[in-house]
């Protein structure tokens, strides 16, 4: 593959639903390299849970309809760049038919389907980086599990101190002199643990990832049992996949009945008022 780099305008496809609010998700990202004959999309198709939970009420047939609406316009576009050049047909492509055709199509426009402001990247390989890019902005690839977990403890911290006990959790490692395990909510009574509360990000697009990291939390809660350091009351608050992969959602219910067969209370995360008046116990 050779080394030189080719200026890609792309943008990344929004959606938003609710012009009052002018909220919205990214989708896609939508790419091109005139001068290189390049134009590609890419577009989330198949994991839209994210977004209808994220517009609460939303119903998912609007979704699903304006990406397929967007997809057929995007491939059409890519026919009129191909019968002006772009396939290769023609020793030269109109350059600046394809330059006017990416801007009429991204405009701004009051709509669901929205587009970002055209941005410049370097791309040794276009297909790639477009693969990249897509996986940045949509997909949010940098969300670690270790950052997903200090949000969802955020949301936990906040409704704590909502009701006034937020103060009487600390983060705290637990265990005995060979091995200790940390957790950001426990309640000491004298001195010694006696409640915690783990927020658990099990979220992944793979059912492996699920497995692998739900399996390291409960290495950490049965070995701790088996030295019995575990507190009398645990609550494990569990963020489970949003997506429709059966295979991923089989693997969450999995891990959580093994964590559960520990002893502790497991729950979804988004439950509140019972993480509340569990933590309000006595």
């Amino acid at each position: 593959m050779s080394d030189t780099k080719i200026a890609c305008q792309y943008v990344i496809v929004r959606f938003a639903p609710f012009v009052e609010t002018e909220e919205f998700a990214n989708v896609g990202i939508l790419m091109m390299a005139p001068n290189a004959r390049y134009y590609d999309f890419q577009l989330e198709t198949r994991r839209y849970g994210r977004i209808t939970k994220f517009f609460e009420g939303l119903d998912p047939k609007l979704y699903k309809n304006a990406l397929k609406t967007l997809k057929a316009e995007l491939e059409r576009i890519h026919e009129l760049l191909n019968a002006n050049g772009f396939d290769g047909r023609y020793k030269s492509n109109d350059v600046e038919f394809a330059q006017q055709l990416f801007q009429e199509v991204t405009r701004t426009r009051e709509t669901i389907i929205r587009f970002s402001k055209p941005r410049v990247v370097m791309a040794q390989d276009p297909k790639a980086t477009l693969k990249e890019l897509f996986g940045y902005y949509v997909e949010r690839n940098f969300v670690t599990k270790e950052y997903a977990e200090t949000r969802l403890e955020k949301g936990i911290r906040q409704w704590l101190y909502q009701v006034r006990i937020g103060d009487n959790f600390q983060k705290l490692a637990i265990g005995d002199d060979l091995y200790q395990a940390t957790f950001p909510f426990v309640e000491q009574v004298e001195n010694k643990p006696f409640k915690l509360i783990k927020p658990l990000h099990l979220a992944h697009d793979k059912p492996s990832k699920i497995l692998e990291h739900g399996g390291q939390w409960l290495f950490k809660l049965q070995e701790l049992k088996r030295r019995q350091a575990l507190p009398e009351k645990v609550m494990f608050a569990m963020e489970g996949p949003t997506n429709h992969n059966g295979q991923c959602q089989e693997a969450f219910e999995e891990i959580s009945g093994r964590i559960e067969q520990t002893g502790i209370e497991v729950v979804p995360y988004a439950a509140k008022e019972q993480i509340i008046e569990f933590a309000q116990m006595h």
